[in-house]
């Protein structure tokens, strides 16, 4: 292996696994998923030179994130024309020795999924990149090409829609329950 494929291994590869989560994410397919990271993969490795400093992951993601978009242009366009205001990979539920505190939690994650699924593009990818990848608010202006102010609107509005679905999806549930 030479020097380019060592510090890819070293700097880039640890990282794939986010990015295989983010694209995800925003696909709703994890063989889109797979054939997207793939090729970000491959523009990382070619352009690792514009790597600046030890942190890949945002700089990766950023690559995901671009290569993405550009699929979903490619192929489905009609979801990058989704209006901010109106995806389904799983975030796992928290382990527990009780059944019950399991169930319950199982139950929450699967509302919170359908809830972020549900988010239009642009608001999932902020929700996603803050929230499941716990990146700062200026790495995700910078992955996402925007101003911060934006990252932080859009940061709210996807906050407030993940709360209204939720809630809906939890009355939906109770009238299932009722039934």
């Amino acid at each position: 292996m030479d020097e380019r494929g060592r510090r890819f291994e070293q700097l880039v590869a640890p990282h794939l696994g986010a990015a295989f989560n983010f694209a995800r994410w925003l696909t709703h397919n994890d063989h889109d998923a797979q054939d997207i990271v793939q090729d970000a993969s491959l523009r990382a490795l070619r352009f690792l030179d514009g790597l600046r400093g030890e942190d890949a992951r945002p700089w990766l993601l950023g690559i995901v994130r671009n290569a993405t978009w550009s699929w979903l242009q490619a192929n489905r366009p009609s979801e990058l024309t989704a209006r901010e205001d109106d995806g389904e990979p799983q975030v796992p539920a928290p382990s527990s020795d009780e059944p019950e505190t399991s169930a319950i939690r199982r139950a929450e994650a699967r509302l919170l999924n359908e809830a972020i699924t549900a988010l239009p593009p642009p608001l999932r990818e902020v929700i996603v990149l803050r929230e499941l990848e716990d990146l700062a608010y200026r790495q995700i202006a910078h992955i996402a090409g925007i101003p911060i102010g934006t990252v932080m609107s859009r940061l709210a509005r996807a906050r407030r829609l993940l709360s209204q679905s939720v809630k809906v999806i939890e009355a939906a549930a109770d009238r299932q329950g009722a039934r």
